[in-house]
């Protein structure tokens, strides 16, 4: 059992790290505050290989793999997670292109995405479903050699700026609920389409996340992604990939907290000691370090497994888990050391106290993790 990483994937890590470090340091602080999306950012990354990373390189991408793209998620979070979704985000939807979609599709949709040229999305929460998926209302009409689509979605990362979208509808209502859906390519300039940008998020605020609705839309059946009925059990495999990105978002936030905290603790002084020669700042640095040291490790292993193509998604759900609660956790432990100055917003750690959240929100809320595990170890 080897735990280290490949040289490539070192090399991966370092120019990662680089390039959050030289294109979103700098922007992050004025993006956040003025819930900028980053365009020019995403297209620098995308010359250096870093959108779409996880893609084969027949279809434009790096083809790192999902390991790969973990490590450069994990590494551009530890910079600014909101403009680093904008970046491993961009290829959001694609996921089912790749997997099931034709090989025409594939061509069309992922190479200009991994170029830096389009950005995707993938439609599938709505106003009164979230966790539950099942509960999508939107419809996909057919009419002719076209779906006809009608429908709301909301909270859709991308939402205002992609070209295109994965939108998930029923097309077959006369079936049971799970056999019910599928999954639609929509141009984001189909004729019926109604983007309305997010405002005043409390974290990512630099992402862009939109409600949309669809009045009418018309888009040729050829659209069709995988089989008719198979929409449902495409998303769930689009979310077993996607939670651990989400994952590797988590180490990333959890590490920034934990060097930063570990910085201060060192420069700040109380009682004519450094802060970190405490036994309780020690404790609470002690704490931070295991839960991001076994949170890599649980992370690293199923997307490493997934690559293998031995996919254990009850893993991928556990790490998606434990990590919304390790970011929440580094984040308020890494505000609490700073004390009164973590409050304030020159200092980053209340920006990622204010990121961490949506962790253990979006990609299946914790309590849908929690369910997801339970049911795998009750069936044992």
């Amino acid at each position: 059992m080897n735990f280290d990483l490949t040289e490539e994937h070192k090399m991966l890590k370092e120019m990662a790290y680089k390039f959050a470090q030289a294109e979103i340091a700098p922007i992050a602080y004025d993006c956040d505050k003025e819930e900028k999306y980053t365009p020019e950012v995403r297209k620098k990354a995308a010359e250096n290989g870093l959108v779409g990373a996880w893609i084969p390189e027949e279809y434009g991408g790096a083809g790192v793999g999902i390991l790969g793209n973990t490590i450069i998620t994990e590494e551009l979070s530890r910079v600014d997670m909101g403009i680093g979704l904008n970046i491993v985000a961009a290829s959001f939807g694609c996921e089912a292109i790749y997997f099931f979609g034709s090989e025409e599709q594939k061509k069309k949709y992922l190479t200009p995405v991994c170029r830096g040229e389009w950005v995707a999305a993938g439609a599938f929460t709505e106003p009164n479903a979230g966790t539950d998926v099942s509960g999508y209302r939107t419809r996909a009409a057919k009419d002719g050699k076209d779906f006809v689509i009608n429908g709301n979605k909301m909270f859709i990362t991308n939402g205002s700026v992609c070209d295109f979208m994965v939108a998930q509808c029923i097309s077959l209502p006369d079936q049971k609920r799970h056999a019910s859906f599928s999954q639609i390519i929509v141009p984001a300039d189909a004729k019926g389409i109604i983007r309305n940008k997010l405002h005043g998020k409390m974290g990512i605020r630099s992402s862009d996340t939109a409600e949309i609705t669809f009045e009418d839309v018309r888009v040729p059946q050829e659209n069709l992604v995988g089989k008719e009925g198979r929409g449902f059990y495409q998303l769930m495999h689009f979310f077993d990939i996607t939670r651990i990105m989400v994952s590797g978002q988590a180490i990333g936030l959890s590490q920034a907290c934990l060097d930063t905290a570990i910085k201060y603790s060192k420069e700040r002084t109380a009682f004519g000691a450094p802060l970190g020669s405490y036994q309780l700042t020690m404790a609470k640095l002690t704490d931070m370090a295991i839960r991001v040291e076994a949170l890599r490790t649980l992370v690293y292993k199923a997307a490493w497994l997934v690559d293998a193509k031995k996919p254990d998604y009850t893993l991928a759900a556990m790490g998606k888990y434990l990590g919304g609660q390790t970011a929440v956790f580094c984040a308020n432990a890494a505000v609490e050391i700073h004390g009164g100055y973590g409050y304030m917003d020159e200092y980053a750690v209340q920006k990622w106290y204010r990121d961490a959240k949506i962790l253990e929100l979006y990609e299946g809320t914790k309590e849908a993790e929690i369910m997801t595990i339970g049911r795998v170890l009750q069936s044992k």
